[in-house]
């Protein structure tokens, strides 16, 4: 039985399948719904921008002098970011200039990471695309909001190395300046990778049952195991995206500090 299942099930195309954008939202014990105008991935983006302004826009209460219930569970991350992330990477000024776009970028990513997670959605973060426009704008912050605050001489002197010898400084300013990029390019690579990597496991765990039959039902548990595991990285990599992010653009700012 599990051979003449095999071979009409191809465990590849299943995970594919699962983890690829598409114009196809397939929803649990729903009709499939074709999307136009938008792919799914992109859907998601909307929809996660929509409960974060149902969250912060109506629940999350800024104006209590005492934070309680959901204000202060959200309280503790913003602060947190504030205090632990930006503050030490920017100064006290900058930083709680800049706290709004980290604390952004986290509950941002999150907000995608955990909806990749419930069956109901899709993993956005699993996008090289989404991962690429939000390291982008890390990028945009690098360069463009660098010169915007030290002009173009701060961001030239941010990208020089001191102390070395001028004929060295023609290699090492360009050297410098690709390092942007390629701070950027790991950003973006490695949220996409953890996300991408996470689903493929489980989908491929998963998958086994169907070609191998019974003897594969162990497995169901050890998906099961990764699925909590993906929980941990989902909240992980969104850190680990808002703390390098909120590194790399307080190093342009400020590149003495």
């Amino acid at each position: 039985m599990a051979a003449s299942t095999s071979e009409t099930f191809s465990l590849d195309s299943y995970i594919m399948h699962h983890v690829l954008n598409s114009t196809e939202w397939h929803l649990p014990f729903l009709p499939t719904i074709y999307l136009e105008t938008i792919t799914l991935h992109g859907a998601m983006l909307f929809l996660a921008a929509f409960f974060l302004f149902i969250i912060f826009g109506v629940l999350y209460k800024k104006d209590k002098k005492v934070p309680s219930g959901l204000t202060n569970f959200f309280e503790v991350f913003i602060v947190f970011i504030r205090d632990e992330v930006v503050i030490p990477n920017f100064g006290k000024e900058d930083g709680r200039r800049m706290t709004p776009l980290f604390c952004t970028f986290f509950f941002f990513i999150l907000t995608l990471n955990i909806m990749g997670l419930i069956p109901l959605f899709s993993t956005a973060t699993a996008n090289v695309n989404v991962t690429g426009a939000l390291a982008t704008i890390t990028l945009g912050f690098m360069i463009f909001g660098c010169i915007a605050k030290n002009g173009l001489k701060g961001f030239l002197s941010a990208i020089t190395p001191s102390g070395v010898p001028i004929p060295v400084l023609f290699i090492l300013v360009p050297i410098e300046f690709i390092g942007l990029f390629i701070k950027a390019f790991a950003l973006m690579i490695r949220l996409f990778a953890n996300l991408m990597a996470g689903h493929i496991v489980i989908f491929a765990l998963l998958g086994l049952v169907v070609v191998v039959g019974k003897a594969a039902l162990p497995a169901i548990a050890l998906a099961l195991f990764i699925y909590l595991l993906e929980i941990l990285v989902a909240f992980l990599q969104a850190y680990i995206f808002t703390l390098l992010s909120s590194m790399f653009i307080g190093q342009m700012y400020h590149p003495h500090h």
